[in-house]
């Protein structure tokens, strides 16, 4: 991919969220057919290519991560990293509940050795600070792991559910739930919800694949690092290839397209300070 990167246009996957009467649940569910689309085609263009067990972990990651998105207030950014020891990967998740989007990549360099697998969740509401909160797990099941998390940090249980190839669930606990039912519930039960429990309409969302990264915010962010070290940050080469820490997007930026963006962010200051 060239400098002249754009983001393919998103898809939208809907999700709907019904409040169970009588069992003081929320169930929030859909495909993830459309995402599932985006990211791969996104892998596609940026020549991304994962060993198939750590392909199998993004995937079933990001449909908890996007149910979880989906089922949570507005106003919210939020981010997942799950450390996986085998095999041997960190997976990122990124999301807003406000702008309805999800992002995500995976690194499988790198990673250190540990005991347990580790759960980081980092959560704010807009102009507020970021709150974060760890778990550990064991397994190599993403839905499993964010039904940990969500028993040791949310302080509410949920369970999730993989109904078909694309469509996905999530369980959540509002006060006085219906523990017991909540535990038995089986998956065959949440796919035919409507036909054996009363329901009650909260909202649909429309959830689409998207970072929001681009050439000039890339250029942004090695400005100071131009500034202290141009020439060991080329190496002695006319361009460098960067990879998106939020989606690993890769951009190659030239260093004249770079020394062109300083010279007008100078200009740009030198404007502001004289009026």
């Amino acid at each position: 991919m060239d400098s002249e990167h754009t983001q393919l246009h998103p898809a939208e996957a809907v999700f709907t969220s019904n409040f169970i009467r009588e069992r003081n649940l929320l169930l929030t569910s859909g495909s993830m057919k459309a995402i599932f689309d985006s990211y791969e085609a996104h892998w596609s263009t940026n020549d991304i290519a994962p060993a198939d067990e750590v392909a199998a972990l993004f995937r079933s990651a990001l449909a908890a991560f996007t149910l979880h998105t989906a089922s949570r207030p507005r106003r919210q950014v939020l981010a997942w990293t799950l450390n996986f020891q085998d095999p041997l990967c960190n997976l990122f998740l990124c999301g807003d509940t406000d702008d309805e989007v999800v992002a995500g990549r995976f690194f499988d360099e790198g990673i250190a050795q540990a005991e347990r697998n580790s759960f980081y969740q980092e959560v704010s509401d807009r102009g507020k600070p970021v709150y974060r909160s760890f778990v550990d797990f064991s397994g190599s099941d993403p839905l499993l792991a964010a039904e940990e998390y969500y028993a040791r940090s949310e302080q509410r249980p949920a369970r999730f559910f993989q109904l078909s190839e694309y469509d996905f669930a999530i369980l959540t606990a509002h006060p006085d739930w219906d523990r017991q039912w909540f535990r038995s519930v089986q998956q065959d039960e949440i796919a035919h919800i409507e036909d054996n429990a009363e329901l009650g309409f909260i909202e649909k969302r429309a959830l689409s694949w998207h970072c929001g990264c681009d050439q000039k915010k890339v250029l942004g962010a090695l400005e100071s690092v131009f500034h202290a070290q141009a020439d060991e940050l080329f190496a002695g080469d006319d361009s460098i290839t960067v990879n998106c820490p939020r989606c690993s997007s890769r951009y190659i930026i030239t260093r004249e397209a770079l020394e062109a963006y300083v010279a007008e962010q100078a200009e740009s200051e030198q404007s502001t300070g004289e009026q």
